[in-house]
């Protein structure tokens, strides 16, 4: 769960350093309404966190300002390509969080009714991303969101 508060954590901050910089009110409006649905998530996480005797990720505030940073770029290439990216992303953590699942013990059945809960929310997000207009990002550029993920759901597990 420390890697999903994690996850939720950086992606209400892409959110909202992409919604300090979209160009239109329409996209403002949007990626905030996704920063808040994250902050539900955070929330779940972070609870059912305390309930497991966990913590979270000791590196939060480098992984909020990161993502941050990183959401204010993507806006930086217009609110189409910025929607872009919220449709990319939410599509991988769509496909993180169907592998946790995967592992999760059936067992736990608090914790996987959470995650299906934020996973069709993710994809209800990225949906909505792509109708408003978000442009299909380059392979490049996914492959690097990715690797990217990757190294922080790693790192996060640990610390």
């Amino acid at each position: 769960m420390r890697v999903n508060h994690t996850g939720e954590l950086a992606a209400q901050a892409l959110y909202h350093g992409q919604a300090l910089l979209a160009r239109s009110e329409t996209t403002r409006t949007l990626l905030m309404a996704a920063a808040r649905a994250e902050s539900d998530h955070l929330a779940w996480c972070e609870t059912r966190l305390a309930e497991l005797a966990a913590r979270p990720s000791l590196l939060n505030p480098l992984w909020y300002a990161g993502s941050f940073a990183i959401g204010a770029l993507a806006a930086l290439a217009g609110d189409r390509a910025s929607l872009g990216f919220v449709a990319e992303t939410e599509r991988q953590v769509e496909r993180h969080l169907d592998t946790h699942l995967d592992r999760l013990p059936a067992s736990d059945s608090r914790s996987r009714a959470i995650l299906q809960t934020m996973r069709a929310e993710e994809i209800t997000h990225g949906a909505t991303a792509t109708t408003a207009g978000g442009l299909p990002l380059p392979q490049p550029v996914r492959e690097l969101m990715r690797h990217t993920a990757a190294v922080m759901t790693g790192i996060a597990y640990w610390i």
